[in-house]
């Protein structure tokens, strides 16, 4: 570093101390010593002493392909998946993880606890498949958990295709989207949720009703059911 640069380096360091700041912060406290310093020439200093604090660098997948909707012409051809959040009544936040079929609609569950990392979102994928099957592909986001380490040696084991819709692009899993906003209606926005087992079994019971009687205009007027029949 040129040596008209010490000084403010002594300034960085006399105003960081032992402590970490950003360079905002580091900044005004500098300016607030010397007024006359203009901030370009500080943040220059400040990174090019090695003072910057660390970034981490974002696991999201860049630069993804697109990944237009696809109706398949069998059950379990693609399943999609998606997460959503809500309040009970004492203030304690829940997530459900929603799984539906592409071909049908049918919702084939919906998962709720206080927290859903990819090792939960296995074991309830595990329980859909000894119900109805394993699918030939899963179309999600990019979020953690289906980037994590451990789902995606667990999909890659399973032979099963992974779908990941680009980010921003809500029409890639448009058929999810639509359920989600009729659970959200039905369910997360309409009764007061006492606890977590309320929540299930009120749940539960909705997804009865809206495979097994709540008819879809996509189905011809059909519900999931009959419509998989």
């Amino acid at each position: 570093m040129p040596a008209k640069d010490d000084e403010i380096r002594e300034i960085i360091l006399f105003v960081l101390k032992s402590s970490r700041k950003g360079r905002n912060k580091i900044i005004r406290l500098v300016k607030r010593l010397r007024p006359d310093l203009s901030a370009s020439r500080i943040r220059r200093v400040y990174e090019n002493t090695g003072l910057s604090l660390y970034k981490r660098p974002s696991s999201r997948i860049k630069n993804q392909k697109a990944q237009p909707l696809h109706i398949p012409l069998e059950p379990m051809t693609e399943i999609a998946i998606h997460f959503m959040s809500d309040c009970l009544e004492d203030g304690r936040r829940i997530r459900t993880m929603n799984v539906i079929d592409h071909y049908n609609r049918k919702c084939l569950g919906i998962f709720i606890d206080f927290s859903l990392p990819a090792i939960k979102v296995i074991e309830a994928l595990e329980r859909v498949f000894e119900i109805y099957g394993k699918p030939l592909a899963i179309r999600t986001d990019n979020g953690p958990e289906f980037t994590s380490k451990r789902f995606r040696i667990w999909i890659l084991l399973k032979g099963i295709e992974h779908i990941i819709k680009q980010p921003g692009k809500p029409a890639q899993n448009g058929i999810m989207e639509r359920f989600n906003r009729t659970y959200r209606e039905d369910v997360l926005d309409a009764p007061l949720l006492h606890n977590i087992d309320h929540a299930k079994s009120i749940t539960e019971a909705w997804i009865n009703e809206y495979n097994g009687e709540r008819p879809h205009q996509a189905l011809k007027y059909a519900t999931p059911n009959s419509y998989a029949a």
